[in-house]
């Protein structure tokens, strides 16, 4: 079971005196790899006029998770949704490729600290960018500016509540996993593995970009 946890390194690269290459890294590369495949098989041959039912299809799903961003965000941060997208996709694919015999990037804690981090520049970024940097400084001491520490260590927080809930509940799901396959290896996982590795692995991604979309949407009040 620990050997399973541990997060190996796959190779390392000869420059500064050599840096270690993890297996959450080489996993993302395939997801990526993956993702960009698709991406070109489903845009090929797209049409203004007469579109087939692959693009009405693809159209359909992709304006309905737009028009659930702009329900939350507004239409005036439409620009981030496509962060907001392909974050999601990225963490749907990473929580349920466990089922395809690779271990997910995401119960490696540098895996959701560094998504977690990201969304921390961008939810602040928004803000800054809609109200201009005078009036977020000046947010800080709002109502009083005894409150002004609580309000910066709230920058952190938020995206560690992040980061923690997402590598908690993967890393739980996977353990879980693990444990029912070494003492009750045969049909008994299955049903378990679609919650787990399915249904909580793609609520997790739900969960991870819908806060930071409302995240993004508290700091432009």
């Amino acid at each position: 079971m620990l050997e399973e946890l541990n997060c190996h390194i796959v190779f390392t690269v000869p420059v500064f005196g050599g840096i270690g290459v993890s297996e959450s890294v080489v996993v993302t590369w395939i997801i990526m790899a993956a993702l960009v495949l698709l991406s070109i098989i489903f845009v090929r041959n797209l049409r203004v006029e007469n579109p087939g039912r692959k693009q009405i299809a693809l159209e359909t799903v992709i304006g309905g998770i737009q028009d659930f961003f702009v329900g939350v965000m507004g239409k005036e941060n439409k620009r981030y949704i496509p962060y907001l997208i392909t974050v999601g996709l990225y963490l749907g694919v990473s929580n349920i490729i466990g089922l395809f015999g690779f271990k997910p990037p995401t119960k490696d804690l540098n895996v959701t600290a560094a998504l977690a981090i990201m969304s921390m520049f961008l939810i602040e970024y928004s803000g800054i960018r809609k109200n201009g940097f005078k009036h977020w400084v000046k947010h800080f001491a709002e109502p009083v500016p005894i409150v002004a520490p609580i309000l910066v260590m709230e920058i952190v927080i938020r995206p560690l509540s992040l980061c923690m809930r997402l590598f908690g509940n993967v890393l739980g799901a996977f353990v879980v996993m693990e444990l029912l396959k070494l003492t009750m290896p045969m049909l008994l996982p299955i049903p378990f593995s679609f919650y787990f590795d399915i249904f909580d692995g793609l609520l997790q991604a739900y969960v991870f970009v819908f806060l930071t979309s409302l995240f993004m949407n508290e700091e432009q009040e």
